[in-house]
């Protein structure tokens, strides 16, 4: 490996959390067992607790637009 992607894999690496790192150095071992299963469950929560908190947003978004519609009125 030329010397330049080491040093580009290394700072990369550095630019991790340690427990992200600890992921990553995971990863290559017991692909097949129960934790992987667990953590990659655990993936699709958490991208569920995120979509939740965004759709719930966008309904709040609606409905203040909703309330701030005008509604036109004839007066005689």
């Amino acid at each position: 490996m030329p010397a330049k992607n080491k040093e580009e894999k290394r700072e990369k690496q550095e630019m991790v959390c340690p427990v992200g790192k600890f992921f990553m150095e995971v990863c290559g071992f017991y692909k097949d067992s129960p934790f992987f299963e667990h953590l990659n469950r655990s993936k699709i929560e958490f991208l569920k607790a995120i979509r939740s908190l965004i759709d719930r947003k966008i309904e709040d978004l609606e409905k203040r637009a909703e309330k701030k519609k005008v509604t036109k009125i004839e007066v005689e």
